[in-house]
């Protein structure tokens, strides 16, 4: 006896793949909108952005 149940044959990934890849778009779009506002006027001397300058404040 299984402790998950019943196994089906079938495919899971091959189905998938559409969101798969959706997803790694949407990731890809989401850093490059993340880096492009991080260098912005507003947040370039923020402390907390890890592309600002040693030494703004601190």
């Amino acid at each position: 006896m299984s402790l998950l149940g019943k196994k089906f044959p079938g495919l899971l990934a091959s189905p998938m793949t559409p969101f798969f890849a959706a997803g790694a778009i949407v990731l890809y779009g989401v850093n490059s909108l993340q880096n492009a506002l991080s260098n912005t006027a507003e947040f370039k001397n923020d402390p907390r952005n890890p592309n600002a300058k040693p030494g703004n404040g601190h």
